[in-house]
């Protein structure tokens, strides 16, 4: 069913985008959105890993200098059947940890020292079993996909309304719909993309949940992980972090409550480890 969901909601993400891209400026406004997504694309899917590691500072590690955490991120490679990813370790107190990498060929796991710290042997290898199954199904392609359309439809949109109020607009075939029509679609595009993106973040989550309770072989490894990481992101938050690669981590890096959590890149903790525990009775 998540699977299914993603697919349906990167479908309306596309409409919603050369719909958009229509209203401003007709069927060359469509193709020229369309075209914007796909060179925005292009980029992301080359070169995301090195922007996200780039922009936290993190250093690889090898077996020699990290051996446990080499070790657990071998073993569970092997288990999920995908090639050994490259291991970074980011220099922050904020215990977290993501995954990126275009395809499992070019995977890569980061951990902060902070998860180190806190986490026992189990719980860590239950957050790593969680970022490879993201590698092993392309959820890191699937969002940062999601993430370049949503982040073309805000652009556009906002573009949209400054031409619309500082331009005008005319009506002909090619030059797109009137001022209010504009105005009010590019509104409400911007709001629908934004909360598309953050639907198809939390179905990855929870089937990453999923595939990583498998990959452990006991799903409360996780779930008393997402339980201390929780506990340590309200008291230590990442608040350096780019709000664009939040939903990369396992865990929100910001501390968010409240109304805020409603706009959330992830699912409620208590949730998902609800439903591993769940999980775990049923065996």
């Amino acid at each position: 069913m998540n699977r299914f969901k993603t697919f349906l909601l990167m479908t309306v993400l596309t409409v919603i985008l050369v719909g958009l891209g229509s209203i401003i400026g007709g069927r060359s406004g469509g193709m020229i959105a369309f075209a914007v997504a796909f060179v925005m694309n292009f980029v992301s899917y080359w070169f995301c890993d090195k922007i996200v590691l780039r922009m936290y500072g993190a250093r690889e590690v090898s077996q020699q200098e990290e051996p446990q955490l080499y070790g657990s991120v071998a073993s569970l490679a092997q288990r999920a059947g995908i090639p050994m990813p490259r291991v970074f370790i980011i220099d922050d107190d904020s215990p977290n940890a993501f995954a990126t990498g275009r395809n499992p060929e070019h995977g890569v796991v980061a951990v902060t020292t902070g998860i180190k710290r806190i986490l026992s042997r189990d719980e860590l290898e239950g957050v790593l079993a969680h970022e490879l199954s993201h590698i092993k199904h392309r959820d890191i392609l699937i969002q940062s996909v999601a993430a370049t359309l949503a982040g073309a439809i805000t652009m556009i949109a906002n573009w949209a309304r400054f031409a619309a109020f500082f331009g005008g607009s005319s009506d002909d075939d090619e030059g797109g719909g009137n001022i209010f029509t504009v105005i009010i679609f590019s509104i409400i595009a911007a709001f629908a993309a934004m909360l598309i993106q953050l639907a198809i973040s939390r179905s990855r989550e929870y089937l990453a949940d999923d595939g990583g309770a498998g990959l452990s072989g006991n799903p409360l490894y996780l779930a008393g992980a997402l339980r201390k990481l929780n506990a340590g992101v309200a008291r230590n938050p990442m608040n350096d972090a780019n709000p664009s690669t939040a939903p990369l981590f396992i865990v929100n890096p910001f501390s968010a409550g409240g109304v805020r959590s409603l706009f959330s890149t992830h699912p409620p903790i208590e949730e998902r480890i609800k439903r591993l525990e769940d999980m775990a009775y049923r065996r």
